[in-house]
């Protein structure tokens, strides 16, 4: 079992084994307050084995041809997390998550590594839609999908609940014909 993904000389997206438990661990509890500003699940990252849990489950993913969750390894240290939710293979789609550690953010590696996965899934998977949903808030999440063309969709009203209150959230959606026009 394994996936890798060669993005460029820098970066490599790495599916979680066991053994990244400690360094995911560290790269979450250093960037907490940055992630915690948008994603629902920092809170339950108290110790190394919360960090393993979210490994084997990702694996256990995996293993069911559900999607992924890759690491983003930037010059061998691990920068941030990006992956598939889950495919919904009747339909064709998918759609994308993603997390940098504070001190990987601004070097474009997040831009880079979508633009892997988006290659991956109409390439390799044959999928014909992604999605990317991104707080309205949320304005470096937002740039990542509107950087690669995707178009934006619509709004889903309080679409998230963060800790202490409700998010909307805009959909971006890009096909598999859009990426061909694009290039």
């Amino acid at each position: 079992m394994g996936f890798e993904y060669k993005v460029n000389e820098d970066i490599r997206l790495r599916l979680f084994e066991s053994r990244h438990a400690e360094e995911l661990f560290q790269l979450t509890w250093e960037s907490r307050s940055s992630l915690r500003e948008w994603l629902p699940w920092v809170d339950y990252i108290k110790e190394v084995k919360d960090s393993n849990v979210f490994i084997e489950s990702s694996l256990k993913q995996f293993s069911q041809n559900n999607g992924f969750q890759a690491g983003i390894w930037y010059r061998g240290s691990l920068a941030g997390v990006i992956g598939l939710h889950e495919i919904n293979w009747a339909n064709k789609t998918t759609s994308i998550g993603y997390w940098l550690g504070t001190d990987y953010i601004g070097k474009g590696l997040m831009t880079k590594s979508c633009k892997a996965i988006i290659q991956y899934c109409f390439g390799e998977l044959d999928l014909n839609r992604i999605e990317i949903r991104a707080a309205t808030g949320n304005k470096k999440s937002q740039a990542i999908p509107e950087r690669l063309g995707f178009l934006q969709e619509g709004c889903i009203r309080s679409g998230e609940f963060l800790y202490d209150r409700f998010v909307d959230h805009y959909v971006y959606g890009l096909l598999k014909s859009d990426s061909k026009s694009s290039k």
